[in-house]
């Protein structure tokens, strides 16, 4: 009786997979260059020597943690008391504890805001 040889598993080449992940590469590198640069005649405005306010309908949170309202200690409920529940805007300090923050917006939201806006700075590097 002749014997038969085991029958070897083909493995699974995991060159298509490099190529699809190659391809995907060169895909992103190239749409990520199709914005139109900036007109290198531009100059941009500098904002590094305007003073910051707070928008006037913000309420505040200090780094101690403590709330103001236009200038006058305030509270969570008492804020949205008196913006009548709709969208909220907090402006918090860039010192205050991130626990003290989640705090402040987990109360506005339980007194009614309808959504809590973070107001942060941003700027062109």
């Amino acid at each position: 009786m002749i014997r038969q040889s085991p029958l070897r598993k083909k493995r699974d080449s995991t060159i298509p997979l490099i190529n699809v992940v190659f391809l995907m590469l060169v895909f992103f590198l190239i749409a990520g260059t199709v914005a139109a640069p900036l007109d290198p005649d531009l100059n941009l405005v500098q904002t590094s020597d305007l003073e910051g306010r707070e928008p006037p309908d913000a309420l505040i949170l200090h780094s101690d943690g403590s709330l103001t309202f236009r200038g006058q200690a305030t509270t969570a409920e008492d804020f949205v008391e008196t913006q009548g529940g709709g969208p909220t805007r907090i402006v918090p300090d860039r010192d205050v504890d991130a626990l003290r923050l989640m705090e402040v917006t987990g109360a506005l939201r339980n007194a009614g805001a309808s959504s809590v806006i973070l107001v942060t700075e941003r700027a062109l590097q």
